[in-house]
């Protein structure tokens, strides 16, 4: 049970400097509730509005153009086979597209009005009048004031701090600011039901530069996956104004797709050029085919060779028809190489697959080179050719670029090896055509040709209609799931966690205050502090007088000083041998300023009454302070004159107190140059002598022990010593001098006595008296104090 007391114990003592400041919580919680009141309503609240968009993957989706047959090698046209979420959700926060956001939309001036407990924005319908800025002026200061916006009919008036004098204009006139051009519409949109609860004629206006704003607006847009197995987005911002954020979000989303189509089509644009060019150039090469066949016919005089070369035709027709597939095929590879040879590194290329399936390779390396060039014609956009990232995509085109060349080469390798060999099988089988006129030979040559031009001429026309017919399927990137919204409740500010922090910190700055404050503090207070660090009683505890003007007890005083003294008499006598009647009590100190001479006073009074005579010896003879109490007595005979010898009577150096009959004082007398040889000269001694023989009790109110040594000289003829501690003033470090001097037997009989104790700081005694604070009045925080100690 002893165990469980103690803890209990301790707790409360822990607790004790807390409950004692109960009010500091009470007052710090009520502050911070009501600044967190005003800070939620002199905050504007903020919406979070939300748009969801679904990427269009083609690795998921699948390509368009895979429907339509014979566009299968288009398929690099899209653009989609090297995209990520990842890389468009930092396009979409990139600052080229929120560059052309802040060009669409009215972003750079927003429009206030003065609300109840803030600034309001106005925007588009809620706002009487639009801010157009016609152009910036780079190198000016920006502003960092608020310009105030007066408008009387069509005139209007611009006030600023910044402002060395108002600026007057016009609507729809340029108006000249120190940072911009700017002109002032009026807003046929505006609807004045949006703006009933505000002060629409009480106008003002911001200005952010371009720059600013589009880094203002990327901390503000917040992209992230909405799921990490799906290809949607979430675009969101946090705003006061609805209708901005879901403007902002709406157009971001637009010019997203508008910038994508534009990067789509680039690719299936140089391939429809360069088919028209060859459609151009095969036409003529066409017509020229044909004029020589009729050439030849005229002047041969044919007009059947076919009919006549039946059975040669049909034993090589086989032959012939593979040697033309493989012409065509040469006559394509042949275009396109000087095609590539003739355009240089930095423009993308057209897809080569137009006539062949064995092509395979040359149409995946020119579509990896295409996309090798858009992804460093996009770099270039934010970046120079310094930057290391296009350094190494030009490395990696001149070496796509060599592969495309190869590979061409390998290819018409390959196609003139078959050429050679259906042409040796050929030789073989003309032996029976040598009958045939040497004009069948030659009409066959121009024949050729014709079906080689036509055929090509047919391949480039179906491209040409497929390339146009991407370019007409370009749809949006971005398919918008959810248009931009607002959620139901502001996300800003938050009251809850407000007032909640309102609460910690009323509560934890106070605490952290005292904490601090027990922490740092090297002084005692009470009774337990003083009994933590020494084993000497404590046989009293003097409250703490609010005024200094009645200090000393009176006779039949009932108050707390009075009793607190009576206890100490009692406490001393207890300590006094019985069979002794005269008593010698030692009061000193570790310093000054700790209330000897006030303990000594008071304690004189409270021992003197009828049949028990009191004498207080000022023996403080370097600084007294006995006389503080009788002025008239500064200069009157004292304890020096008796020790210099010049009194030899010690009745002649008493004198009545004037505020006890009972009680006397032998005051300090002159302040002397050698105190310490004075004490030690022997006549000290016998000045207690003599005055045991007319008292009953003797106080020596003597010099403080750390600053000098007198009190020593004397303390060996004290029955008992009373050490004074002040609260609160008091170093812990004096009780170990303390305890040091009284286990060195200096001084007799150590008691402590705990001087100037606040009512807070007492044990048991004049908090819980019998009446001894009846002269107080509490008040309404004192009776406020007293029920929370009660409960």
């Amino acid at each position: 049970m002893k165990t469980e007391f103690n803890k209990e114990d301790s707790l409360q003592e822990i607790l004790k400097p807390y409950r004692r400041k109960w009010y500091w919580f009470v007052t710090g919680v009520v502050l911070m509730i009501l600044l967190a009141i005003v800070y939620i309503k002199t905050t504007a609240p903020q919406y979070e509005v939300t748009t969801k968009i679904l990427i269009k993957d083609a690795k998921k989706s699948g390509n368009p153009a895979d429907a339509i047959p014979g566009m299968e090698g288009l398929a690099g046209l899209t653009g989609f086979n090297s995209n990520t979420v990842e890389n468009e959700m930092e396009v979409l926060a990139s600052k080229k597209l929120l560059g052309q956001l802040v060009d669409e939309l009215p972003l750079q001036c927003p429009v206030y009005t003065k609300g109840e407990f803030h600034k309001v924005e106005l925007y588009k319908a809620e706002s009487p009048i639009k801010i157009q800025v016609i152009n910036e002026k780079p190198f000016s200061e920006l502003p960092k004031e608020k310009i105030d916006i007066s408008i009387k009919g069509n005139e209007i008036t611009l006030n600023s701090e910044e402002f060395s004098a108002p600026v007057k204009t016009q609507f729809n006139k340029t108006v000249s600011l120190p940072y911009a051009n700017v002109m002032f519409l009026k807003n046929d949109s505006f609807n004045p039901l949006h703006t009933k609860k505000l002060n629409a004629n009480e106008l003002f206006f911001t200005y952010t530069d371009k720059v600013s704003l589009i880094d203002d607006l990327q901390e503000l847009l917040k992209v992230k996956l909405s799921n990490k197995d799906a290809t949607v987005i979430d675009l969101s911002v946090k705003y006061p104004n609805i209708a901005k954020a879901k403007d902002i979000l709406n157009t971001l989303v637009a010019q997203y797709n508008l910038e994508a189509i534009d990067e789509k089509n680039t690719e299936s644009e140089k391939t429809k050029q360069f088919i028209d060019d060859r459609v151009t150039l095969i036409s003529r090469e066409l017509g020229d085919v044909e004029k020589q066949k009729q050439d030849f016919k005229t002047a041969n005089d044919l007009v059947d060779i076919r009919t006549q070369a039946g059975l040669e035709l049909q034993t090589n027709a086989e032959a012939e028809k593979k040697k033309l597939e493989l012409y065509t095929q040469l006559e394509i590879n042949n275009m396109y190489s000087g095609y590539i040879n003739s355009k240089a590194s930095t423009e993308i290329l057209p897809t080569t697959q137009l006539g062949s399936e064995k092509d395979a390779e040359s149409s995946s390396n020119i579509s990896a080179y295409n996309q090798l060039v858009l992804q460093r014609n996009r770099l270039l956009e934010n970046s120079t050719s310094e930057h290391p990232m296009v350094k190494t995509l030009n490395d990696e085109i001149k070496k796509q670029r060599t592969a495309i060349k190869e590979s061409l080469d390998k290819n018409r390798s390959s196609i003139q090896s078959m050429i050679n060999s259906i042409s040796s099988l050929e030789g073989k089988t003309n032996t029976g055509m040598r009958k045939v006129p040497a004009q069948e030979r030659l009409f066959r040559n121009i024949e050729r040709q014709q079906q080689i031009k036509e055929e090509l001429y047919l391949v480039l026309l179906k491209k040409r209609e497929e390339t146009a017919i991407m370019l007409a399927m370009s749809s949006n990137k971005a398919r918008v799931l959810d248009v931009a919204y607002k959620n139901k409740k502001p996300v800003a500010p938050k009251k809850l966690i407000a007032l909640g922090a309102a609460v910690f910190l009323g509560l934890g700055i106070p605490f952290l205050i005292i904490f601090l404050r027990l922490f740092f503090n090297t002084r005692i207070s009470d009774k337990k502090s003083v009994e933590k660090h020494t084993s000497l009683p404590v046989v009293a505890e003097i409250p703490h007088l609010k005024s200094q003007k009645n200090n000393l007890i009176q006779q039949n005083d009932v108050s707390a000083l009075a009793e607190s003294f009576r206890i100490l008499a009692t406490n001393i006598n207890l300590q006094l041998p019985l069979e002794k009647k005269n008593h010698v009590i030692l009061i000193t100190s570790s310093v000054k300023g700790e209330g000897k001479t006030l303990v000594s006073m008071n304690l004189a009074l409270s021992l003197a009454k009828k049949g028990r005579k009191v004498l207080l010896i000022g023996s403080d003879i370097r600084n007294p302070q006995l006389q503080r109490y009788r002025p008239e007595m500064k200069s009157a005979k004292g304890l020096t004159e008796f020790l210099y010898g010049t009194v030899t009577d010690i009745k002649d150096i008493i004198h009545p107190s004037q505020m006890n009959e009972y009680c006397d004082f032998i005051y300090s007398g002159i302040i002397p140059p050698n105190p310490v040889e004075l004490l030690d000269n022997g006549r000290y001694k016998v000045l207690l002598e003599n005055a045991k023989e007319l008292y009953d009790y003797i106080l020596i109110d003597s010099a403080p022990l750390m600053p000098v040594t007198d009190t020593y000289i004397i303390a060996k003829l004290a029955d008992v010593s009373l050490y004074i501690m002040r609260s609160e003033k008091t170093e812990k470090s004096f009780i170990e001098y303390a305890d040091h001097t009284a286990a060195e037997k200096k001084l007799n009989k150590v008691n402590i006595v705990l001087n100037d104790v606040k009512a807070q700081n007492f044990g048991y005694g004049n908090q819980k008296g019998y009446g001894y604070n009846q002269d107080v009045d509490q008040g309404f925080f004192g009776k406020m104090k007293s029920w929370f100690s009660k409960s």
